[in-house]
């Protein structure tokens, strides 16, 4: 493996611990001229960020633009770039973009996704903790056994923070809770019966509309008895009311950009949808901003605005 691979291996390594989604990205095909070859790989941020090398830039900006389409949708996809006048033939699991910018030849790029399992935060040491750790695997969840006050310093906004289930029989429930509820986590439930719950809800330091979203007891109403039984009821709930969420708030509870989150523009150089981030180089004129695939059009773009700008 070369430098750059190691590199990119570690850090990809990296993301996976921290839990950020990205695309690797691998060239699988190249057709000369082009500037990659065929083992070149890059990572895709979900900021749109491009690491490592997979062609040049017009190239990238067809990376960018579908690898963050792979990202939303949690789907690989094969990407053939060839030379041509702007436009995209898409086919399930694959697509091609014609490039004005190539100078010829064609490149194949494997976009392949890699999104974090929602994070679910189970509070407690008990039987009924330990149980939906065992069963909610094999949901494509990763649940993970915190205390209650550990729980309450680790929560945060973060998106892939799917819920806090709090099954510590009494204790440090308030504080887990709170800190879920005030962090958006969109599924909060207590273990506890109807009175118990009732009076932990009610000395919560949160607003009534907080309050409201913690389900206690958690779990379907399923007659479940034993602490097997009771967490399948409450993953049985957690699926459902995932399942029954807007699908934007869905996309951004798994950590993902939806579909259409990341904006778009039309290089008004050479014509080709260009995905717009902090990189994307743009130029203003005429109190517009206009943004391009590469450093090149932006260069063409600026040696005749008038031109251009008239044109887009």
């Amino acid at each position: 493996m070369s430098a750059m691979g190691e590199a990119l291996a570690t850090r990809a390594q990296e993301l996976t611990g921290r839990r950020e989604p990205f695309v690797r990205a691998t060239v699988v095909r190249a057709q000369h001229p082009t500037s990659a070859q065929a083992g070149d790989t890059g990572l895709l941020l979900s900021d749109g960020t491009l690491e490592g090398f997979v062609g040049g830039a017009c190239v990238q900006s067809s990376v960018r633009e579908y690898g963050l389409k792979s990202l939303a949708t949690r789907e690989p996809i094969l990407l053939r770039v060839v030379a041509g006048e702007p436009s995209h033939r898409q086919e399930e699991g694959a697509v091609q973009v014609s490039n004005p910018c190539l100078s010829g030849g064609a490149v194949e790029i494997f976009l392949q996704p890699s999104v974090p399992s929602p994070r679910v935060l189970v509070v407690g040491s008990t039987p009924i903790a330990h149980a939906l750790v065992a069963l909610g695997g094999p949901l494509g969840l990763h649940l993970q056994l915190v205390a209650g006050l550990a729980a309450s310093a680790d929560i945060e906004p973060r998106p892939n923070d799917a819920a806090l289930i709090v099954a510590s029989h009494g204790r440090d429930e308030e504080p887990a809770l709170e800190a879920a509820l005030r962090a958006g986590v969109p599924y909060v439930g207590l273990v506890a019966s109807h009175a118990r719950g009732a009076a932990v809800l009610a000395s919560l330091n949160v607003t009534d509309e907080q309050r409201a979203r913690v389900l206690s007891p958690a779990g379907l109403q399923l007659g479940a008895r034993s602490p097997a039984e009771i967490a399948l009821s409450i993953l049985a709930q957690l699926v459902a009311e995932r399942a029954a969420a807007h699908p934007a708030e869905t996309e951004a509870a798994n950590g993902v950009p939806a579909a259409d989150t990341a904006p778009a523009a039309i290089d008004p150089v050479c014509g080709m949808s260009v995905t717009v981030g902090d990189t994307t180089p743009s130029a203003e004129f005429a109190g517009a901003t206009f943004h391009f695939c590469s450093e090149s059009c932006r260069r063409t773009f600026l040696a005749d605005p008038e031109r251009y700008a008239n044109a887009s």
